[in-house]
């Protein structure tokens, strides 16, 4: 049944000043840096709109996010959707190259960033547009004034933001900048409506989250993924969220689960092998009060979905979404997962398989993957080119290649770039590298197509568990393994041993790198 979403809509009203008046001394934040109440919390975003306000930002201006998780992120991105603004979070570890397109592709009037990444922000020599700079946990410098002022000290003068804006559901809300696994990150534009749609139709209509969980997501703030995970969902349903905001290692993230005990625990593939990888080497980790895993950001080989339910007693909800969804498309529900399936639709949401020609394709055939929902972006920020090519009317091109099977169930074969045809038959880099992790002295696998006198054929990257004195008798052993599990023309004709894949912020492998 579709949801009923109000004409008038203001995300930071939903999601932080209504449950905050409804259970005001619970604990919104549990963990790093410190623990907090929903009473607090939105106190801060009340304060941090003031700050936004007084200091000229309007209706629709553009406020640029860096921080790392915590309080004050969430305080400044419901801060600026509170008085009508747009934030635009970025990843707050980013490189000066990252940070000079995102300055220059939205154009911020107005920035709130971490004391600490505040001359990277500077050296990208694209601030120049930025009237106020807003700079958390420490004062601003000689270099940053006059435009600088410091967060602690204007909160403590600022008025209050009571009133939220009287914002329609269908009006931007915020920016969210794709991972770039396929090249440059491009701007989604989601409105207001977009969260509430998500967190009605995955957080609750497939997790069932309630005001008794409590929430921990590897994936940062600032990503799609895990800004559901980490921030609205958690706080829509009552519920505590774990946040760490360093950089999610797996004897960290084990650390942070004996102390907090969350009941739903939301990472991607990598970080799913890197924490079996540790536990093969002696790393204790405690499970037992996790309700919910969640997988998502690339597919979850079927090999770490078996060995994480054998070795942590947990059944992984590997789904799929996108930043133009804003989140969850495809799930498996609880109970239902199957290794190497994202499941079936997620409630209000349609999915289709065509082929090249725009035609439906047979069950078990592989094909383009669309999909539809009312969270889907607007558009691209200043691209109307590329929103053309991605949105179909209703329907968003995903760019996956995917297949269902005869249950219903879809199944991810790779992005359309990483798909390769060899001896004229599609060759799916998920299933090699599938195929390649079942072997125990394998850690990682990326797998691309590679032109050899002008035909396609499949090269593998493989990162070893420990190293290897003889390289060529490992690549002699890995060939031989696959030619056991895989047809002919799926083995890698090129094996490559590396110290580590390419990947984004977000922990997907940028293949286009490899390629």
């Amino acid at each position: 049944m579709p949801i009923s979403l109000p004409p008038r809509l203001n995300i930071a009203e939903r999601f932080l000043a209504r449950p905050a008046r409804e259970h005001p001394s619970r604990a919104a934040i549990l963990g790093e840096p410190r623990p907090c109440t929903y009473a607090e919390l939105a106190t801060l975003a009340e304060r941090a709109a003031g700050v936004l306000r007084e200091a000229g930002c309007r209706l629709g201006d553009r406020v640029l996010v860096v921080l790392p998780d915590s309080a004050e992120f969430i305080a400044a991105f419901f801060g600026a959707a509170r008085i009508g603004a747009i934030a635009v979070p970025v990843n707050s570890s980013a490189s000066v190259s990252d940070y000079a397109h995102f300055l220059a592709d939205s154009s911020p009037r107005f920035a709130i960033v971490a004391a600490s990444r505040v001359a990277t922000l500077l050296e990208s020599g694209q601030a120049s547009g930025i009237e106020r700079l807003i700079v958390v946990g420490g004062p601003p410098t000689k270099r940053d004034a006059p435009r600088a002022i410091a967060w602690e000290e204007c909160l403590a003068r600022a008025h209050p933001v009571t009133e939220a804006a009287d914002t329609a559901a269908s009006d931007p809300a915020f920016f969210l900048y794709t991972s770039g696994s396929g090249g440059t990150p491009k701007a989604a534009v989601h409105r207001h409506q977009d969260m509430m749609v998500t967190f009605e139709c995955y957080a609750r209509g497939v997790l069932g989250l309630r005001a008794e969980d409590r929430t921990l997501s590897v994936s940062k703030l600032f990503f799609a993924y895990g800004m559901g995970n980490g921030m609205y969902f958690p706080l829509g349903v009552g519920a505590s969220t774990i946040l760490y905001p360093e950089r999610p290692r797996p004897e960290a993230i084990a650390e942070m689960v004996a102390r907090y005990r969350p009941t739903a625990f939301f990472a991607v593939p990598t970080f799913y092998s890197a924490l079996l990888g540790q536990m093969d080497r002696g790393l204790h980790v405690d499970f037992s009060s996790v309700r919910l895993a969640v997988s998502a950001g690339e597919p979850l080989p079927a090999e770490i979905f078996t060995r994480c339910r054998r070795r942590l007693g947990i059944e992984i909800l590997d789904g799929i979404g996108s930043t133009e969804m804003l989140h969850m498309f495809l799930s498996p529900r609880p109970g239902t997962a199957r290794p190497g399936s994202c499941g079936v639709e997620v409630p209000n949401y349609q999915a289709r398989i065509e082929d090249e020609q725009g035609r439906p394709v047979a069950r078990g055939e592989i094909g383009n993957l669309l999909v539809r929902g009312d969270s889907a972006f607007a558009g691209y920020w200043n691209q109307p080119e590329l929103t053309a090519r991605a949105k179909r009317g209703d329907w968003v091109v995903t760019g996956d290649k995917f297949f269902q099977d005869e249950d219903g169930y879809f199944h991810h074969c790779g992005r359309s770039d990483d798909m390769m045809k060899v001896s004229g038959m599609w060759v799916s880099p998920g299933e090699v590298e599938n195929a390649l992790l079942a072997h125990d002295a394998v850690a990682e696998a990326a797998v691309v197509g590679r032109s050899f006198d002008g035909l396609t054929k499949p090269v593998a990257y493989v990162v070893a568990r420990a190293e290897r004195t003889n390289e060529a008798e490992f690549v002699a052993n890995l060939r031989e393994f696959l030619r056991w599990r895989l047809a002919g023309h799926k083995v890698p004709v090129e094996f490559h041993l590396v110290r580590e894949l390419p990947k984004t912020a977000t922990g997907k492998i940028q293949r286009y790198k490899l390629r």
